[in-house]
């Protein structure tokens, strides 16, 4: 009957009178090799696990035509898996970016030929626009015109700016209801959370399915209500969350953790390509800046998961203009040698803005976690989102979305503009040209700049306020937009001093009286690059490069990028080594440990090994000898990941490691099917059992879960080398040992903690194991 329902195990030492020795790993056993909420992966075990069972369908394809077949399509599954998640990221993207835009716009009006079509959709088919007021039709018409009948007036102004804070107000209750009652995990950025997650930790739910759909819901409403937010680090989770659900298709990704963070880093990679248009900036973005492990197969199909997401949010054309970036710009001038020196200054503002925003945030939030604030996340919304509107609906340039803003401030003026920061005087070249060749500041400008300056300090301060609320919430659109108003701001004092001042030394060579030699929306796409958080604030440097010029289509530009971003992250770097996303980890406690942090001291192994001279034992296993219910009161009296297996209690001679979760759902399973194991039983982590006593209990043999080769140092590890063997390995615990006897262990968190202490904070912040 045993061996009907089990099979025969091929051991035939150890038989009891009650039955056949089993080694229950012979059989998968349900659970086993999985890891609970919040533990670190075993990225050896998992790489190990992939190794073994790719060598095991190698060596049946040669067997037969159906294993063959087999082979095949086990090699193929990552490509096609690569292919769906650009497909539905992509798709995602260009339905939020046209529900976006939609919600946006219907904050100030409504098409009356058709509710579902914004602004500029709307006045596309009218034959009653013209060129003058092309943003103006007879089919768009203000909340002023259809409540009240007029546009013009105090009472239309008042009406109007109303209705935009009540839908602001709507939009944003809506988006953190949704978060707060379905789906917590959907709230934030979501680069913090996923960078951990790519180095190994298990976070269950935040990329699951609710998370997903509440993100993309609620990512809509958050980025219509007109908070400064914006979409671009919220689609990377979206973007992880489809990969890790597609995942769930392929055997040999739904049961390798490892495996998994591979297609999650393509994921990363996905996002940031349809948020900006930059498939090529994506791939480097998650390459320099969220993933832990990289490899060569890793990159390949990045790029090509980044270029299916990219055609399908081309062929979508959320836009409307047919191109595929989110700011095209195209500069008639190229930029001078002389114009490095206020490059290098947006470079300076940059930095030093990075690094206050950084600090300002985290004193900001974790305030909002040690006080009664963060107890009313609702109410926070929603009067952030009521000084947000209240304050942005009478400057124009506070009250357009970020990404309206930024393209505003990145365009190059010409005759056919009609924005007031293209409001020059008039010359007598006009009338023979199609370009402006000299350009002194008519009154528009003035006012322009005056709304600029104040956009820029409420932008500043808002944004400080915003991010990290319990609403999706991203930072590169709103920092863009800080550093392209600094940028505008340069560029448009650069041109008139040129202009005016033509025969200074420093103009004179290349800056010709009644020449266009400054470009002010290349001053702002050089602010947005360093000032935008993203070389200041997240100390991106190659892959923020690639991404501007694929944002705009400014090859020729990327001399004055580099200069600047490279400037913004000395500085930053010179105030603070953090960058956001990293003091967002420290601050929740996440066990992240950063490979761009040195660690520079000289303690050694023994000074961080648990347990320390006034603790307890080490508990360990011994590999024979103990019984069942000796280990299940070990387990209940701890609550340790994993224990030691020595060879006795008194030589303390290291055989290898157990995990907890393995241990219990092991012995589990052996009261269940295995005949007459009680807790006298004993248990082997033995290859070989010695014959045991016809009448006792069966022993239990646990030998395939034990794992052979822990990772070992001695006491006297330097333990910068140990910090480099986790962040390497990626290992979850080390053992300590002393001439081959079992000393202690180290695990992440204690690592964690010791770096924590030598850098003068509080070490009991690692808040999980």
């Amino acid at each position: 009957y045993f061996l009907k329902c089990y099979g025969n195990t091929g051991y035939s030492n150890g038989m009891t009178g009650n039955g056949v020795l089993m080694d229950l790993l012979d059989e998968p056993v349900p659970g086993v090799g999985t890891y609970e909420d919040f533990n670190t992966i075993d990225w050896v075990r998992e790489k190990s696990k992939d190794r073994d069972r790719h060598r095991e369908i190698t060596s049946k394809s040669e067997q037969s035509t159906w294993a063959l077949l087999h082979s095949i399509s086990d090699a193929f599954s990552g490509w096609l898996l690569m292919l769906l998640i650009g497909l539905l990221s992509g798709a995602l993207a260009g339905c939020i970016d046209i529900s976006a835009h939609w919600l946006t716009d219907l904050k100030e009006g409504v098409c009356l030929s058709g509710f579902w079509f914004n602004h500029e959709h709307c006045c596309w088919g009218s034959n009653q626009t013209t060129f003058q007021e092309r943003d103006k039709c007879p089919q768009w018409q203000s909340w002023a015109e259809l409540l009240g009948g007029s546009s013009e007036g105090a009472a239309a102004y008042i009406v109007n700016y109303l209705m935009f804070m009540l839908c602001a107000l709507l939009f944003s209750f809506l988006a953190v209801i949704l978060v707060r009652a379905f789906a917590p995990y959907a709230c934030g950025s979501g680069i913090p959370e996923i960078k951990t997650i790519l180095s190994g930790f298990i976070i269950r739910g935040y990329l699951g399915k609710w998370t997903l759909i509440i993100k993309t819901i609620t990512l809509v409403l958050a980025v219509s209500s007109g908070l400064s937010l914006g979409k671009e680090g919220p689609l990377v989770h979206v973007a992880c969350c489809c990969a890790n659900i597609l995942c769930h298709l392929f055997t040999k990704y739904r049961q390798n953790e490892a495996k998994r963070r591979e297609v999650l880093s393509a994921a990363a990679a996905v996002g940031v390509s349809v948020a900006f248009g930059a498939p090529i900036g994506g791939v480097l973005f998650s390459l320099e800046e969220v993933s832990y492990y990289f490899p060569l197969k890793t990159l390949w199909r990045s790029f090509f998961a980044a270029l299916v997401a990219a055609f399908t949010l081309r062929s979508i054309n959320p836009f409307g203009d047919s191109r595929l970036v989110l700011f095209y710009v195209e500069f008639h001038t190229p930029w001078h040698m002389v114009e490095l020196v206020p490059f290098t200054l947006l470079g300076i503002f940059g930095g030093l803005w990075g690094a206050l925003f950084i600090r300002a945030n985290i004193a900001w939030c974790r305030r909002r976690k040690t006080t009664r604030l963060g107890h009313y996340p609702v109410l926070e919304v929603l009067v952030v989102t009521g000084i947000t509107a209240l304050l942005s609906f009478p400057n124009s340039y506070t009250r357009m979305s970020g990404s309206e803003l930024i393209s505003e401030l990145f365009n190059d003026c010409s005759l056919l503009d009609s924005s007031q920061l293209c409001d020059y005087n008039s010359s007598e070249n006009r009338a023979f040209s199609n370009t402006l060749p000299d350009r002194p500041a008519g009154p528009g400008v003035y006012t322009a700049l005056w709304q600029l300056a104040l956009a820029l300090f409420f932008k500043m301060l808002v944004t400080v306020v915003t991010f990290g609320m319990k609403v999706p919430s991203g930072l590169f659109i709103p920092s863009m937009a800080v550093g392209a108003i600094v940028g505008r701001l340069l560029g448009v004092a650069m041109e008139q001093m040129a202009l005016n001042h033509h025969d200074w030394l420093i103009v004179k060579g290349w800056c010709s009286s009644g020449a266009d030699c400054i470009t002010p929306g290349l001053y702002a796409m050089v602010g947005a690059a360093a000032s935008a958080c993203l070389g200041g604030v997240t100390r991106m440097t190659i892959s923020l490069v690639v991404i501007m010029f694929e944002l705009t289509g400014g090859l020729e530009y990327i001399v004055p990028l580099m200069a600047a971003i490279m400037t913004s992250k000395w500085v930053a770097d010179a105030l603070g080594r953090e960058g956001i996303y990293e003091a967002h980890i420290r601050l929740n406690g996440y066990p992240f440990l950063e490979t761009k942090e040195e660690y520079g001291h000289k303690t050694l192994a023994q000074d961080v090994m648990r347990p320390r001279q006034s603790d307890p034992l080490l508990v360990v296993l011994t590999q024979e000898g103990m019984s069942v219910g000796e280990i299940e009161g070990v387990i209940a009296d701890t609550d340790y990941s994993g224990f030691p297996v020595v060879v006795s209690q008194e030589s303390q001679r290291l055989v290898g490691f157990v995990l907890r979760r393995d241990l219990v759902i092991s012995l589990d399973n052996a009261r269940k099917r295995q005949d007459g194991v009680v807790s006298a039983s004993l248990v082997f982590f033995l290859e070989h059992v010695p014959p045991q006593p016809f009448s006792g209990p069966p022993v239990v043999k646990l030998r395939g879960i034990l794992d052979l080769s822990p990772f070992t140092v001695t006491d006297h590890t330097p333990m910068a080398i140990a910090v480099d063997i986790f962040r390497k390995l990626g290992l979850r615990q080390c053992l300590v040992t002393h001439n081959g006897r079992l000393l202690g262990i180290i695990t992440k968190k204690d690592i964690l903690k010791h770096m924590a202490q030598m850098s003068n904070r509080d070490p009991d912040s690692i808040l999980f194991n």
